[in-house]
């Protein structure tokens, strides 16, 4: 019986007796350490030119493809006039019947011109008899002054005459330009053509327009650029974007090459914008442009467009005390860790620096070597009973 108590109290004190919590365990160490902002960016040709069609008509087929490399001064693009308008029936009709239309007024103009000479001659002939008769003082001043103002109507109807005449002139010529135009293209001559050229050499990038087609004035037909000057342009928050200064490292990766890209930030915009979110919320980005530094070689496989993972370097140390960041939480105004000590958690506040997402700067309440609750929960204390998991 006594035995059978022992036994019983034993078993009590065993199983009531606080257990120690499996746990993971990390330890502090030195090694480098390194800051970085990542957001995702793409690459394009900073020098880009938009060919774009200077005038409305019909556009011919382009025999270029994307990649082509063109010479300055090479023809882009071949403009005709509108087909619709040069070929249809009642449009020819219409030029036709204009351009008797702008004969008749010219005869007419030409006539009013003659009329109008005559009545100026007349009126100036009139004045000369005014003057003599006032002069032998068989005719009043008032008429003499009735004469001279005829005879400056007579002269103003002649030079407006002669203006309609010009004007009629020009709209003849006009309304003959059209008919020619349209007789050329019945009869199967080759229209007038407007050539577009490349301003300079270049490849092509993009095919906007490749079949033939009506154009209305400014629309695009293609870009060129030289793929040489590739660039990455990234789109940060702005709250990050006030970190990042020029001539930052930047580290691009995730682009589908085997090594990591270098490159060093150009210049971070002055103004920013709103941008929606995947997640719907509405979020102040500013353009960061950043240039490669490594070689063409490396990076040569990129294009226009492509899709690349960019890191800022803000900071970067190469012999740096640091922890795991999860390891850490709030205590009081400052942050600590529960050290492992003699299979115990020992609750030890620590004063951190630097923080890279996954790891943390230590400065001070540890040394390198210790180890600490990686992830603790409210199931840990001071004292706590604790072993690796």
């Amino acid at each position: 019986m006594l035995a059978t108590a022992v036994l019983v109290a034993a078993g009590l004190v065993l199983g009531f007796m606080p257990r120690a919590l499996p746990v993971d365990i990390a330890t502090v160490k030195r090694a480098p350490l390194t800051v970085t902002v990542e957001e995702e960016g793409k690459t394009r040709v900073s020098e880009r030119y938009l060919i774009s069609a200077p005038v409305a008509g019909y556009v011919r087929r382009s025999g270029l493809k994307a990649g082509d490399a063109v010479a300055a001064g090479q023809v882009l693009a071949v403009i005709e006039p509108a087909r619709s308008v040069a070929l249809d029936p009642r449009t020819r009709a219409q030029a036709q019947a204009q351009v008797s239309a702008a004969q008749a007024a010219l005869a007419v103009a030409e006539e009013n011109a003659r009329a109008a000479t005559a009545a100026a001659q007349l009126a100036q002939q009139e004045r000369v008899r005014a003057e003599s008769l006032r002069q032998s003082n068989f005719l009043s001043a008032q008429a003499l002054d009735t004469a001279r103002s005829a005879e400056t109507r007579a002269r103003a109807v002649q030079q407006a005459a002669a203006h309609a005449v010009r004007v009629a002139r020009y709209e003849l010529d006009m309304a003959r330009a059209a008919v020619a135009s349209t007789a050329r293209l019945q009869a199967g001559g080759a229209d007038e053509q407007l050539q577009v050229r490349a301003p300079v050499a270049a490849r092509v990038l993009k095919l906007l327009q490749e079949s033939e087609g009506a154009v209305a004035t400014g629309q695009p037909l293609l870009e060129i650029g030289n793929p040489e000057s590739l660039e990455v342009e990234v789109e940060v928050l702005s709250t990050h974007a006030v970190k990042i200064a020029p001539a930052s490292k930047v580290i691009l990766d995730r682009w589908g090459g085997d090594q990591a890209v270098q490159g060093t930030v150009r210049v971070v915009e002055p103004s920013g914008f709103t941008k929606i979110s995947a997640l719907g919320v509405e979020e102040q980005r500013v353009r960061v442009i950043v240039d490669f530094t490594s070689p063409r070689e490396v990076w040569q496989p990129l294009g226009d467009g492509y899709r690349v993972e960019a890191r800022f370097v803000l900071w970067e140390g190469d012999d740096v005390l640091q922890l795991p960041t999860s390891a850490l939480f709030r205590h009081g105004d400052g942050w600590a860790v529960f050290a492992v000590e003699g299979g115990r958690a020992r609750l030890t506040p620590v004063e951190t620096g630097q923080r890279a997402g996954l790891a943390t700067q230590v400065l001070s309440g540890l040394a390198a070597g210790a180890r600490v609750v990686s992830h603790p929960d409210d199931k840990i204390g001071d004292g706590t009973r604790v072993k690796p998991r």
